[in-house]
Protein backbone atom coordinates (compact mmCIF):
# COMPACT_ATOMS: atom_id res chain seq x y z
CA UNK A 1 0.00 0.00 0.00
CA UNK A 2 2.91 2.47 0.79
CA UNK A 3 4.29 2.13 -2.38
CA UNK A 4 0.66 2.28 -4.29
CA UNK A 5 0.63 6.02 -2.13
CA UNK A 6 3.89 7.18 -2.57
CA UNK A 7 3.28 7.04 -6.39
CA UNK A 8 -0.06 8.66 -6.35
CA UNK A 9 1.36 11.36 -4.07
CA UNK A 10 4.61 11.48 -6.74
CA UNK A 11 2.37 12.40 -10.15
CA UNK A 12 0.06 14.61 -8.05
CA UNK A 13 2.15 17.51 -8.22
CA UNK A 14 2.31 19.38 -12.09
CA UNK A 15 5.96 20.34 -11.63
CA UNK A 16 6.60 16.49 -11.21
CA UNK A 17 4.58 14.87 -14.07
CA UNK A 18 6.04 17.61 -16.08
CA UNK A 19 9.96 16.41 -14.87
CA UNK A 20 8.59 12.94 -15.33
CA UNK A 21 7.22 13.20 -19.00
CA UNK A 22 11.27 15.21 -19.91
CA UNK A 23 13.06 12.65 -18.94
CA UNK A 24 10.82 9.90 -20.36
CA UNK A 25 10.63 12.14 -23.95
CA UNK A 26 14.79 13.41 -23.48
CA UNK A 27 16.34 10.14 -21.88
CA UNK A 28 19.00 10.01 -19.34
CA UNK A 29 19.53 13.32 -18.14
CA UNK A 30 21.61 14.93 -15.66
CA UNK A 31 20.16 17.32 -12.55
CA UNK A 32 22.22 20.30 -13.66
CA UNK A 33 20.45 19.90 -17.66
CA UNK A 34 16.89 19.57 -15.75
CA UNK A 35 17.96 22.65 -13.49
CA UNK A 36 18.83 24.99 -16.75
CA UNK A 37 15.53 23.68 -18.84
CA UNK A 38 13.29 24.28 -15.92
CA UNK A 39 15.10 26.98 -14.70
CA UNK A 40 14.81 25.70 -10.92
CA UNK A 41 17.06 25.59 -8.35
CA UNK A 42 19.01 22.94 -8.18
CA UNK A 43 17.63 21.96 -4.48
CA UNK A 44 13.82 21.81 -5.73
CA UNK A 45 14.85 19.77 -8.86
CA UNK A 46 16.70 17.44 -5.69
CA UNK A 47 13.58 17.06 -4.14
CA UNK A 48 11.19 16.97 -6.64
CA UNK A 49 13.17 13.83 -8.35
CA UNK A 50 13.82 11.79 -5.22
CA UNK A 51 10.02 11.79 -4.74
CA UNK A 52 9.91 10.15 -7.87
CA UNK A 53 12.48 7.68 -7.78
CA UNK A 54 11.50 7.06 -4.15
CA UNK A 55 7.57 6.40 -6.21
CA UNK A 56 9.68 3.85 -8.33
CA UNK A 57 9.73 5.77 -11.81
CA UNK A 58 13.31 6.97 -12.10
CA UNK A 59 16.91 5.47 -11.26
CA UNK A 60 19.79 7.35 -10.73
CA UNK A 61 23.26 6.47 -11.90
CA UNK A 62 26.23 8.45 -10.36
CA UNK A 63 29.30 9.49 -11.75
CA UNK A 64 31.81 11.74 -10.16
CA UNK A 65 29.81 14.88 -9.09
CA UNK A 66 26.98 14.36 -11.17
CA UNK A 67 23.69 12.44 -11.25
CA UNK A 68 21.86 11.07 -14.11
CA UNK A 69 18.43 9.95 -14.03
CA UNK A 70 16.26 8.05 -16.19
CA UNK A 71 13.30 6.11 -16.33
CA UNK A 72 13.58 2.95 -14.56
CA UNK A 73 13.44 -0.53 -16.24
CA UNK A 74 11.77 -2.72 -15.96
CA UNK A 75 8.67 -0.95 -14.89
CA UNK A 76 6.07 -2.35 -13.55
CA UNK A 77 2.60 -1.85 -15.61
CA UNK A 78 0.85 0.45 -13.40
CA UNK A 79 3.37 2.96 -13.76
CA UNK A 80 4.22 2.65 -17.78
CA UNK A 81 0.10 3.04 -18.01
CA UNK A 82 0.85 6.22 -15.64
CA UNK A 83 3.64 7.56 -18.00
CA UNK A 84 1.54 6.81 -20.92
CA UNK A 85 -1.21 8.66 -19.75
CA UNK A 86 0.98 11.64 -19.01
CA UNK A 87 2.62 11.70 -22.39
CA UNK A 88 -1.09 12.32 -23.69
CA UNK A 89 -1.19 15.45 -21.48
CA UNK A 90 -0.99 18.77 -23.53
CA UNK A 91 1.38 20.65 -20.99
CA UNK A 92 4.60 22.82 -21.68
CA UNK A 93 7.36 20.95 -21.35
CA UNK A 94 10.91 23.24 -21.70
CA UNK A 95 13.70 22.02 -24.26
CA UNK A 96 16.47 20.47 -23.33
CA UNK A 97 19.48 22.76 -22.44
CA UNK A 98 22.54 20.23 -21.89
CA UNK A 99 24.77 21.56 -19.71
CA UNK A 100 26.26 18.63 -18.01
CA UNK A 101 29.06 17.07 -20.10
CA UNK A 102 27.98 12.40 -20.01
CA UNK A 103 31.07 11.01 -18.46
Amino acid sequence: MDIFLKTISAVNDETRVKILNFINVNGEVCVCDIENSFEMIQSRVSRHLKILKEAGFLKVDRRGKWAYYSIRTPLDAFRQSILKEISYLEMDVPKLKKSCFKL
